[in-house]
């Protein structure tokens, strides 16, 4: 006879051996125990060698010299070769993202295009980018392109005072003088001004279904208060610097003036604009793809052009697809850069490298990178 289990009777519980709550605390404890276990292990065998561990070598001298990047002599520290490497990184990504996502968004819309021909050319460059690996590409651009270009006495010159040479490139550029602190001031309000207008259209936009006003009165402050500073302050504040070529008396030619691009960033830049672009296109195409049929129709319907769906009803709905892999391609073209070290541009992993051999200091340097 089989018997009935009363309420109040207690039930027998499960063994914590067969508990999933309690394996895996269990396993997160191993895990911890194994992780210390190694870490002292390596403290041990690197201390048994008479070996040091220590970030004192960042305020030593560093003893070589960095020909990319901010101002540094073989006199400074370790700690501002460092500073150096990062700060080529950061450059090199940042403007990197800017332009892979700007060909990217063009690419993949064009790829979507009714023209047959526009379809084609951008399916063409996506598929050949895509099979070629990155640092063929930049043997490509730094060997057979840019160090094919003509030297500085026939560099190519194009309008607005741009030389391109296989030194790299020189842009004209705008540097402040000592009017631009009394200026400051007003791009600072400029821009609390357009934060301001900014969220006023938001909570209009939230509260009637649309916004206020046009997003264009956001940019009349960023122009006018600047502009009404420019006007009302003694001096300018900034001054267009152009490039011009010179010789010195020791018969070298150069060129003074403007921004200058040497030509492994500019091989490393392109190379990795052309890459992740590639990357970026299909990721955008993914996202448009997946906004319904029905809102294009709908839109078409209402009567719409075909600018305005893009803008205004389609990208809006695509960007809750497009925005996480986008960000996974932003982290692999940051991690891309590191191939620079191929055609001898100085970004964060090539410096550390020279840190490495120089100081000795390999546990040191590692933890440096993977904590940058």
């Amino acid at each position: 006879m089989r018997r009935r289990t009363g309420v109040g009777e207690h039930k027998r519980g499960v063994p914590f051996w067969r508990d999933v709550r309690v394996l895996k605390v269990l396993a997160q404890i191993v895990f911890v125990i194994l992780v210390l276990a190694v870490v002292i292990g390596a403290l041990s065998n690197y201390l048994g060698r008479g070996l040091t561990f220590s970030f004192s070598f960042l305020n030593q001298e560093a003893s070589f010299d960095l020909a990319e990047g901010i101002e540094f002599s073989p006199t400074d520290t370790y700690a501002r070769a460092f500073l150096v490497g990062v700060i080529n990184t950061i450059r090199v990504a940042g403007l990197g993202i800017i332009f892979a996502t700007f060909l990217g968004l063009v690419t993949g819309v064009a790829r979507l295009s009714d023209n047959w021909l526009v379809s084609k050319i951008a399916s063409f460059y996506i598929e050949i980018i895509r099979n070629t690996p990155l640092l063929v590409q930049l043997f490509f651009l730094y060997f057979a392109v840019i160090l094919k270009l003509p030297n500085i006495r026939d560099a190519i010159v194009l309008p607005g005072r741009i030389f391109i040479s296989n030194r790299g490139i020189v842009l004209p550029w705008l540097r402040p003088t000592v009017s631009f602190g009394r200026w400051l001031p007003f791009l600072i309000s400029a821009l609390i001004v357009a934060v301001m207008l900014l969220i006023v259209r938001k909570r209009g936009l939230l509260r009637k279904g649309h916004p206020s006003f046009s997003l264009l009165w956001v940019g009349v402050p960023l122009l006018s208060i600047p502009l009404l500073g420019w006007l009302l302050i003694s001096g300018n504040p900034m001054l267009l610097h152009l490039p011009e070529i010179v010789t010195t008396p020791g018969g070298v030619t150069k060129i003074e003036g403007g921004v200058s691009l040497s030509s492994e960033f500019t091989a490393l830049l392109l190379g990795l604009v052309v890459y992740t672009g590639a990357y970026i296109a299909e990721v955008v195409r993914a996202g448009i793809l997946s906004v319904p049929l029905g809102q294009t129709e709908a839109a078409r319907a209402q009567g719409f052009t075909k600018g305005q769906i893009l803008r205004l009803i389609i990208l809006p709905q695509a960007l809750r697809v497009i925005i996480p892999p986008l960000i996974s391609q932003y982290l692999n073209l940051t991690k891309n850069s590191s191939l620079a070290i191929g055609i001898a541009f100085l970004d964060l992993y090539a410096v550390s490298q020279t840190m490495l051999n120089q100081s000795g200091r390999v546990v040191e340097v590692f933890l440096l990178i993977m904590a940058s």
